[in-house]
């Protein structure tokens, strides 16, 4: 598993001609309040069941608060035979933080 830091993640999603899965594992209601544009909300309680919805040739970048548990998440991804994964360290706090300070905190 790869990891991307949040400038590096927005600089790479900026660029990339193929755009990844944004896969975020939070709850509604933390989605509710901050997301970044075009993520897929599946939180992390229903990822097992979500599995089969997924491309797991595709790039997904799995996204949460803090990246820890879009981290437990990007683990089961590759254990379940996915083979593109990136955790967003810092999670969507680190963004609001250091990328784009915009963005609500909770």
């Amino acid at each position: 598993m790869r990891e991307m830091d949040t400038g590096e993640c927005r600089d790479y999603l900026q660029n990339a001609t193929e755009k990844p899965l944004l896969l975020d594992v939070r709850e509604p209601w933390e989605f509710k309040i901050v997301h970044l544009d075009d993520a897929l909300l599946i939180p992390m309680r229903q990822i097992p069941a979500s599995l089969e919805t997924l491309d797991p040739d595709r790039e997904t970048i799995v996204i949460c608060h803090h990246g820890i548990r879009s981290r437990q998440v990007a683990m089961y991804l590759e254990r379940s035979g996915f083979s593109n994964v990136v955790n967003l360290r810092g999670g969507m706090a680190a963004w609001a933080r250091d990328t784009d300070s915009s963005l609500p905190t909770y």
